[in-house]
């Protein structure tokens, strides 16, 4: 996030108002306080001015200033409460993160007014004794699970939960949501690796610390069936074989600067 929008979400929460509250004072749509909170858009003049003014601040402390000290930082960096929406009878929903949303899903996580707006359903097969979300994947990097599927995941406490050569949704502060199949070596060498299933994509290596959330994948939802003559025929033995390959090429370069 930058500055600004850092300070009108946490002045405007500070000051009790809902983002439909707020556009209504500032005279803007709901829609475009979202795109400013998640630093998606930048109000122009006049608007900041209407803003500074709704929020009782000056407009050169706005922009130029953390005007949350720190809190808004440390409560995203601190939060371990995984926040959902329910229906009228208390049941936990399924949000669907579009392709078109998934930028603004890092920024709205934690955010129980960001969920609300999101699209809801239930699927009555799964487990009732767990969280879960959908996201819509793009690009041809699972295939043969195609690019506009939705895979539901169900939410892990932790990344020490993931095991190895199964596929997950992962949000991270680097690259926001991803699917990958991912590798556990936490323990050994304190990195996770993320290999796609389409050979034509190199696996690659990520911090745990990067990781927001965990969703393990549980099914899947496609208006396409796939080619049994293009799926993929790597097995996990194959999989994991590349995974040693690149932490083999990866030492090599290590080794190599520091000679």
């Amino acid at each position: 996030m930058s500055l600004i929008s850092e300070n009108i979400k946490y002045l405007r929460k500070q000051a009790g108002y809902t983002q439909e509250q707020f556009a209504n004072q500032v005279g803007i749509k709901r829609s475009v306080v979202g795109a400013y909170e998640e630093a998606r858009a930048e109000p122009r003049l006049q608007t900041l001015m209407s803003i500074a003014e709704v929020l009782n601040v000056n407009v050169d402390d706005l922009i130029s200033k953390d005007l949350t000290g720190g809190k808004e930082l440390a409560q995203r960096e601190k939060v371990k409460i995984l926040s959902i929406t329910v229906d009228k009878e208390d049941n936990e929903n399924i949000e669907l993160i579009p392709q078109k949303a998934a930028a603004g899903y890092l920024n709205g996580y934690s955010d129980p007014e960001y969920l609300s707006e999101l699209p809801r359903f239930h699927l009555p097969m799964l487990p009732k004794n767990a969280t879960y979300r959908a996201f819509e994947i793009s690009g041809d990097s699972m295939l043969p699970i195609p690019s506009g599927s939705i895979v539901i995941g169900k939410y892990l406490e932790s990344v020490d939960e993931i095991k190895n050569g199964k596929t997950y949704v992962l949000l991270t502060e680097r690259e926001g949501v991803v699917y990958k199949r991912v590798f556990n070596y936490i323990a050994d060498r304190g990195k996770l690796y993320l290999v796609s299933d389409n050979k034509s994509y190199s696996a690659y290596e990520i911090e745990p610390k990067d990781v927001i959330e965990v969703w393990e994948a549980k099914a899947y939802i496609s208006i396409q069936f796939p080619d049994p003559e293009s799926a993929s025929e790597l097995s996990l033995d194959k999989i994991a074989g590349m995974v040693m390959n690149l932490q083999h090429e990866v030492n090599e370069i290590k080794r190599n600067i520091t000679d």
